[in-house]
């Protein structure tokens, strides 16, 4: 499904008044020209009719031809013809040129004697009264159209003004950080009964949200004692001689999963002291001495080799603990990605911290790495939390951490601010 081309409300509105503005403009302009030429034509063969009559009394008070070229033309007929009016083009001797005039010719019986009456206006003049007009009409009507425009334009920006300034704190409103969401109150009704919505919504997930939170901080916190529990009297079964060896199998598979279960839970209860913001401190420690002490730590523990390349000192601000569960999490996903036969680069420079590991193709969900439970291969042992507490860390103090494929190398690169 094709996705509609976005475009910005003001400049929507301002379209719309563009396109049906200029229509409207350009059919009074068509209906003013037709609507004046009619007057003009109208008026104008009245104007005639007028002058045809005047020369008819003239005529038969003098009993002399009137004669004025080439505006009057009188003439004795042997007969009546039938009055008209037509364009005609004739030379004017003022201008030295031929000319456009309409005329009328009239017959009219004066004095027992049958007189063609031809009586004429200049054509051109009329057209220029015409143009006047229409032009006069346009450059008022522009005039007023682009007033229109710039205070319509502005005086919609002014209406919208709260419900953009609430769009942009909706963007930047977290649910994490605990605050109610503070939208500007206006006059509009429609705008603050959907800001009395959105408060009210928002206020309700954030309500939801910290219960769950507490909920789930809670649940971890009230396992771990149970787990240990479990973890210890398998211990005492394993010192116990009376065990079989189907018992041994039994136990040692209980054991590995209640350890799992505990490595789980203690990963939850770390990402929900991370959101609560628990952490707070924020020291300039030296990332380079805690990370070559977690390679240290994983010396011995796996057949890939970790290089370090280049391993320059840097100073972050952050909290040490969490600086190392950054440096624990990155090479330990690093190391069960990686086949025995390939390699893990580690490399310290500029404020960044990289770490490749080679691999055949990249990860089919780039987007979802950071998500809890997420496991690109299912038959990896993993809890899928790891990547999910980093970027957490990262977003408390304002790292970046970005993830690229290239030459058969999945690079993970953090970059501290």
């Amino acid at each position: 499904m094709n996705q509609k081309k976005k475009i910005k409300l003001l400049k929507k509105t301002s379209r719309s008044f563009l396109t049906y503005g200029l229509l409207a403009m350009v059919l009074s302009v068509i209906v003013l020209y037709f609507v004046t030429k009619y007057i003009i034509e109208d008026e104008t063969e009245e104007a005639l009719n007028s002058q045809a009559f005047r020369i008819e009394k003239l005529i038969e008070k003098e009993g002399v031809l009137i004669n004025v070229h080439p505006i009057i033309n009188t003439q004795e007929v042997k007969y009546v013809g039938t009055q008209r009016i037509k364009d005609t083009i004739l030379y004017d001797p003022a201008e030295e040129e031929l000319e456009p005039y309409m005329e009328l010719i009239t017959y009219k019986k004066i004095n027992e004697r049958t007189y063609k009456i031809s009586v004429r206006t200049k054509v051109m003049e009329l057209y220029d009264i015409l143009q006047a007009i229409i032009l006069s009409y346009v450059v008022i009507l522009i005039t007023v159209f682009l007033a229109q425009y710039y205070l319509s334009r502005k005086n919609t920006a002014l209406v919208w003004k709260p419900f953009f300034d609430n769009l942009k704190k909706i963007k930047t409103f977290s649910i994490q950080s605990n605050k109610a969401l503070n939208l500007e109150e206006t006059d509009i009704e429609e705008f603050s009964e959907l800001n009395t919505e959105i408060k009210t919504l928002t206020n309700k997930v954030i309500s939801d949200y910290q219960n769950l939170k507490q909920f789930t901080e809670d649940v971890s916190h009230e396992i771990q004692t149970p787990l240990a529990n479990i973890q210890a009297k398998i211990g005492n079964l394993f010192d116990e001689n009376q065990i079989n060896e189907k018992q041994y199998n039994l136990l040692i598979e209980i054991s590995n999963n209640a350890r799992r279960l505990a490595t789980l839970n203690k990963k939850l209860i770390l990402l929900a002291k991370i959101e609560n913001q628990q952490f707070k401190t924020s020291n300039r420690i030296n990332f380079t001495n805690i990370l070559k002490n977690s390679i240290e730590s994983f010396e011995g523990l796996n057949k890939v080799p970790i290089l370090t390349t280049e391993m320059e000192s840097i100073e972050i601000n952050g909290d040490s603990y969490l600086a190392r569960i950054i440096a624990d999490n990155l090479l330990s996903n690093a190391i069960k990605y990686t086949s025995s036969e390939g390699e893990i680069i580690v490399k310290v420079v500029a404020n960044e911290f990289i770490v490749s590991n080679s691999g055949e193709a990249a990860i089919k969900n780039p987007e979802k790495l950071y998500d809890r439970f997420y496991k690109e291969n299912t038959t990896k042992k993993s809890l899928g939390l790891g990547l999910a507490i980093v970027k957490k860390i990262c977003d408390n103090y304002d790292y970046t951490i970005s993830y690229t494929f290239s030459d058969n190398l999945h690079v993970f690169k953090l970059t501290f601010n």
